[in-house]
């Protein structure tokens, strides 16, 4: 067997002992609230993702092999699409959804934190199956491969490649000098955000099970809720904590350790914080005005919230939804339509273009409108006052092009469905972003539902697309990849 063929083999052993782990936990809960199917579930496909997992372990030895570019991709890939299956399998053995496609989708959507939802009513669902679809935001917002990396050394194998094909954002800022060091660090950040959220939720008068639910969904930038109205079925208090946690995971997540090791002024230096920070800022307040132009909006202090918290929740692709923002104004709605195709900061748990691709295009723009105007102007690209390298700005170019082409063929291949336009571009448009709601059909108070079992396997597929940054499974597409020779 291929040494590095060898290794891609350990890495989804240890994939399917992550799964038989994490099953573990809404095993309990489907035992502890006596849900007899989805112990039967739950048990079921935990032992056996446990079972091969081992087999795995003892079967295949490790490998001293370097991995390439090409095998991250296929590691990462293969990694989502199979975690994405098992997800699913509770959801139909349990009962809790009865077509092999909405469970796909709803078990896509939980682990690319998109949030978007085939189910019309959650709040019958089984709570142990609730607590699984919330948990797999949780899983997949920090990074189901940057956990695995963690754990490399263990499982004897070398190597950073897989995690930089997987790791949302055009940066990949390392922290330590050794991967799995960076790895764990993050996690340690992550898991003190998780449990700082869920006492703040439980003080809010929060149940903890309704607060480790918001706290997956809201850390992971998912947006499952297991209330039908989502956060809106709360108080302000929660939702505010809710609010200050999205702004929070929306951010880069290395920024911290320099707030830690440098200071603030170091941290608020960083422009793609700065823009992140302004683009709340200017969003929310224009959509307040508007709303508050509108008469038939509540008083100030409501509209406010609401206009600050859809603008975070959008911007940072979470999906929560405090009102239906489809009845607002239609400045209001564009607002947020233009939000779709910006996403939170790089190396965050968020999903869309990021912030920092947006700003280094808006850059382009000005530079060219200078350069129109003084042709033998110096005028390089700058981004924490360090030049952007040419090669980058043609990658983030590339990027928001194939995203863009993305995004149009998903939508001439779901359109067999005869949907209006609008439903049909926001409903691609939120899942290439991992968004959530979009808008009419697909909208916040309105499910995925409506599309046909062929459109709803493709938008699953598209989440999970996105989720890997485009490039990351088209790679795998092209001839270049299979032919060795040219790949590095």
């Amino acid at each position: 067997m291929n040494a590095v063929f060898k290794n891609f083999i350990r890495i989804q052993g240890a994939i399917f002992l992550l799964m038989a782990a994490s099953l573990l936990i809404p095993l309990f809960l489907a035992f502890y609230y006596d849900e007899d199917s989805c112990k039967f579930a739950f048990l079921l496909v935990s032992g056996s993702c446990a079972l091969a997992g081992i087999i795995i372990r003892l079967g295949v030895k490790p490998a001293d092999a370097k991995f390439k570019v090409r095998d991250g991709f296929l590691i990462v890939s293969t990694a989502w699409l199979v975690c994405s299956v098992i997800g699913a399998l509770p959801f139909l053995i349990s009962g809790a959804i009865s077509s092999a496609a909405d469970a796909f989708f709803e078990s896509c959507s939980g682990f690319s934190t998109t949030g978007a939802s085939i189910l019309t009513d959650v709040e019958v669902l089984p709570k142990s199956i609730m607590f699984w679809r919330s948990f797999t935001h949780w899983l997949g917002g920090m990074g189901i491969i940057v956990f695995v990396m963690a754990l490399m050394p263990v499982l004897g194998i070398n190597g950073q490649i897989a995690a930089n094909a997987e790791t949302p954002g055009p940066t990949k800022d390392k922290l330590t000098a050794r991967f799995s060091d960076t790895a764990k660090n993050l996690y340690k950040l992550y898991l003190v955000f998780t449990l700082v959220q869920v006492v703040l939720l439980c003080l809010g008068g929060m149940s903890v099970y309704d607060s480790f639910l918001h706290t997956f969904g809201s850390l992971g930038t998912g947006g499952f809720s297991n209330y039908n109205d989502s956060v809106g079925h709360f108080n302000t208090y929660i939702q505010i904590v809710i609010l200050i946690f999205m702004i929070l995971a929306g951010m880069n997540f290395n920024l911290f350790f320099v707030l830690q090791r440098k200071g603030l002024r170091k941290f608020l230096h960083d422009d793609e914080l700065r823009f992140y920070l302004a683009v709340i800022g200017i969003a929310s307040t224009a959509i307040f005005i508007c709303n508050q132009v509108n008469s038939n909006f509540k008083d100030t202090a409501r509209s406010l919230l609401d206009s600050f918290f859809q603008v975070v929740s959008i911007l940072t692709t979470t999906g929560y939804v405090t009102d239906d923002y489809d009845l607002w104004p239609t400045f209001s709605r564009m607002i947020l339509f233009c939000l779709f195709f910006f996403g939170g900061c790089s190396s965050s748990t968020s999903g869309g273009i990021k912030c920092v691709r947006v700003l280094v295009c808006l850059k382009l723009v000005r530079r060219s409108v200078s350069l129109r105007l003084h042709p033998n102007r110096i005028a390089p690209i700058t981004l924490n006052e360090s030049e952007v390298p040419s090669e980058v700005i043609i990658n983030i170019t590339n990027f928001v092009f194939t995203y863009i082409a993305v995004i149009f063929a998903g939508m001439f291949l779901i359109s067999v469905d005869n949907l209006d336009f609008m439903s049909t571009f926001s409903a691609v448009a939120t899942c290439v972003g991992n968004i959530g709601p979009g808008f009419n059909l697909v909208g916040p108070t309105c499910n995925f539902s409506v599309l046909s079992d062929f459109s709803t396997v493709i938008c699953s597929l598209l989440m999970l697309v996105g989720r890997l940054e485009l490039i990351t499974v088209l790679a795998l597409f092209s001839k270049y990849y299979w032919n060795s020779n040219k790949t590095k």
